[in-house]
């Protein structure tokens, strides 16, 4: 069998993410918030969904990740998983509820466990949340990583430009990035880093690594729905591959009917009782 060949699998674990790393499978992942999106990309074989924070973008309208709480995380989450019939769902632990304290940091990831129905919990940083990481693993929650540009730290990076750049960030990245792999983390994010960093790294832990603008080299990769499909048009960052034009398409679906209607097209005699 091919290295790259993708194998037929009818529910995705942790486990068989790291098998398709060892036999060099690459591993797609896309976020999706409703039942309805998360349907159709797991219908159509996607490996992980991400119940990701950017909700808090392109679900609810704000400017960053940081207002979306963890009741509205569980909402998105639990409407996820009961579409779901293949993928692993992970879902991020939202700002505020787990950097706190590790007892926080459980309490937050047990909720959503037992409130969504979901398969793993996320989470940004390296050793400066190793307390809370460990302490969630201790209770047996799937845990998955997140190092490079991390959203939720936005203000104190004042930028979304590429991280990791110098000597000494790139170096606690790779440091970050085996103590996550040490705690047992499943996992690891790499976001908006070098490619030349993300190779490096995927190549020196054993757990599979997913890249968001880190380069081919990552054992995964992962878009927002929204972007990828275009929906969103002012987001345009050079990672960003759109597959659909689906504004226009909306855009003027949307028209369409409402042209019909204005014209008493819509409905016509087969379309009524």
């Amino acid at each position: 069998m091919s290295a790259t060949k993708k194998q037929d699998i009818k529910r995705i674990t942790t486990h068989q993410l790291r098998e398709m790393k060892n036999r060099g499978e690459k591993i797609a992942m896309l976020t999706a918030y409703d039942y309805s999106m998360a349907k159709i990309i797991d219908g159509a074989g996607i490996d992980i969904i991400l119940v990701g924070d950017s909700a808090s973008n392109v679900m609810a309208g704000h400017e960053t990740t940081l207002p979306i709480t963890l009741d509205q995380m569980i909402y998105h989450a639990a409407s996820v998983v009961r579409a779901v019939k293949r993928a692993l769902v992970v879902v991020d632990l939202p700002f505020g509820t787990y950097q706190g304290s590790s007892g926080e940091a459980l309490r937050s990831a047990i909720r959503i466990m037992k409130e969504s129905g979901a398969h793993a919990v996320k989470l940004e940083g390296g050793s400066e949340v190793k307390d809370s990481v460990e302490r969630i693993l201790s209770a047996g929650i799937p845990v998955m990583g997140h190092l490079g540009l991390t959203p939720q730290s936005i203000y104190k990076f004042g930028t979304y430009t590429v991280r990791a750049k110098e000597e000494t960030e790139a170096a606690k990245l790779i440091e970050d990035a085996r103590m996550l792999e040490k705690c047992g983390c499943f996992g690891l994010v790499l976001e908006k880093i070098p490619a030349s960093l993300a190779k490096e790294v995927s190549q020196s832990i054993s757990i599979p690594t997913i890249g968001i603008g880190a380069g081919p080299d990552a054992d995964g990769q992962v878009l927002v729905m929204q972007d990828m499909l275009g929906i969103t048009k002012e987001f345009k960052p050079r990672f960003l591959r759109r597959y659909a034009d689906l504004h226009t398409v909306i855009t003027d679906a949307v028209g369409k009917y409402i042209g019909d209607i204005k014209s008493r097209e819509f409905p016509n005699d087969k379309e009524k009782y």
